[in-house]
């Protein structure tokens, strides 16, 4: 394939998001806006991430896609299968640790990743405060300004209804003491791992035409009070149990609930799948040095 069709995009595209990238990570978590190029799928299903992994990616490096901790969902397969389509000379992996590239929906990996990875989160929406402001000109001016009394409010009035902030994902999260982002419905889990991050985490918005930026090592912090601070999901049972995965028995990592077919029981397993069989792998390799230990 000649190399002016590699990535799908044209020369001209992938330099706009290269340029829009560089002035993202120059100010965390402040918005560009870019000409967001129409793609083989609709809005909304990834194409903010996926033109960012497109402009970025080059022959000989290696991407993982994952879909709220899956490789396997539809999502996942469609966009790895295009991407591999699309880009001659570059290599696929399920394999957190192996991959250059991460491009995700919904989830961050459990594993901890390195100063030479790229993390690409994909957004629906990507203004924090649009659940507070309508218009766009005016969201713009707030976020210069710094001013997020108005969503401060929208989270004292959770807590006064509720007891406690109830927002499960979308966090608002201040980027470097100053814009604050929506970390793109990531769980509150994930939130943390966004603060002093070794990895670049880009965050590309195709059909709010926005691409934003944590960079490596800084500030992320999540709105909260000081006598209701910020806390991740809960996986205690009803006796205060950490609840563990059905499938490996890891219990420090994020957990999705399933019925179980047969039984009609609440289950849990790890969301994210690559952890999951790795803790697989880890139990049979610790079964198997017992076993020759044992004689």
């Amino acid at each position: 394939m000649n190399d002016e069709h590699f990535g799908f995009l044209d020369e001209y595209a992938k330099k706009e998001v290269r340029r829009a990238t560089l002035k993202a990570v120059a100010i965390p978590g402040y918005q560009v806006p870019y000409s967001s190029r129409e793609m083989p799928m609709g809005r909304g299903f990834g194409t903010g991430g996926l033109q960012l992994t497109l402009a970025l990616i080059g022959r000989g490096e290696t991407l993982k896609v994952i879909d709220q901790g899956s490789d396997d969902s539809v999502n996942a397969v469609n966009l790895r299968s295009f991407i591999e389509m699309t880009c001659p000379g570059i290599h696929t992996t399920c394999r957190t640790e192996q991959a250059d590239l991460i491009q995700s929906r919904h989830r961050i990996p459990e594993k901890p990743l390195r100063e030479d990875q790229l993390l690409v989160l994909q957004v629906p929406y990507p203004d924090a405060l649009v659940v507070v402001e309508a218009s766009e000109d005016k969201r713009k001016l707030l976020h210069g300004e710094a001013d997020y009394s108005r969503l401060l409010v929208k989270l004292y009035e959770d807590i006064v209804k509720f007891s406690e902030i109830t927002i499960s994902h979308r966090y608002p999260t201040r980027i470097n003491n100053h814009y604050v982002i929506d970390p793109s419905p990531i769980p509150r889990w994930d939130v943390p791992k966004l603060h002093q991050s070794p990895t670049l985490i880009l965050l590309g918005a195709g059909r709010e035409k926005k691409i934003y930026a944590v960079p490596p090592y800084t500030q992320a912090i999540p709105l909260a009070f000081e006598d209701v601070p910020f806390r991740v999901e809960d996986f205690s049972d009803e006796q205060g149990q950490r609840r563990s995965c059905v499938r490996c028995g890891c219990d420090s990592s994020f957990l999705d609930e399933y019925v179980d077919s047969a039984t009609g029981e609440q289950v849990y397993r790890c969301s994210d799948s690559d952890w999951c069989n790795q803790q697989l792998e880890l139990q049979r390799r610790v079964e198997e040095v017992v076993e020759v230990a044992n004689g």
